[in-house]
């Protein structure tokens, strides 16, 4: 199973996260992000979007951190992080939308204009951010996880651009449950870090 990777990027690290949690082995195929190595013609073959992660297990090719979480969770039928009874599963999945929507236009884009030079808007990303980072803290002050009342893949996809927020010119200081959720995840045997995070 081969996961074409950038070390920098959150989303390929979410993945990297959850397999090392779950003790999932991934060989990893780092991809020259800074030499448009994405959107070469090998790449395109297997995300036309000419994005990272991809995810490539025999015939399966998949694109999107989130939806590969979920694909790692079911094909090694762990119920703890990816529940089938279908409450439950709708519980984590709005989270690995909130990742895909909130945090990746909040703290993500933040740290794209900051770190990467992006031309986007960066008011709206602050206005963003602040306001899931403040949901974010409100739902961690009577839950110690994300979802379930245990670590699942939500925690796995929403984390990462939370933690190197920083790097986006976001302080998370006013944001203590925040702050002590990452330590929790820090604390789960097999975590791996990435660089930048707090």
């Amino acid at each position: 199973m081969k996961l074409y990777d950038l070390e920098l990027s959150g989303n390929c690290y979410k993945v990297r996260l959850f397999a090392a949690l779950a003790n999932i082995e991934l060989e990893i195929v780092p991809v020259d992000f800074l030499a448009g190595e994405h959107k070469g013609a090998a790449m395109l073959a297997l995300n036309p979007f000419g994005e990272i992660p991809i995810l490539v297990h025999g015939e399966v090719v998949l694109r999107d951190a989130q939806a590969i979480l979920v694909y790692l969770a079911r094909l090694h039928d762990l119920e703890s992080w990816l529940p089938s009874e279908p409450q439950q599963m709708a519980e984590v999945q709005q989270w690995l939308a909130t990742a895909a929507n909130e945090i990746q236009h909040g703290p993500n884009a933040a740290r794209l204009v900051d770190k990467f030079g992006y031309e986007l808007d960066k008011p709206t990303t602050l206005v963003t951010s602040a306001r899931i980072l403040g949901l974010l803290n409100d739902h961690l002050t009577e839950h110690d996880w994300l979802a379930l009342g245990h670590p699942t893949i939500a925690d796995c996809a929403v984390m990462p651009y939370v933690a190197i927020a920083p790097e986006g010119g976001i302080a998370l200081d006013d944001y203590p449950n925040v702050l002590a959720w990452i330590d929790r995840i820090k604390q789960l045997p097999g975590f791996i870090g990435m660089p930048g995070q707090v």
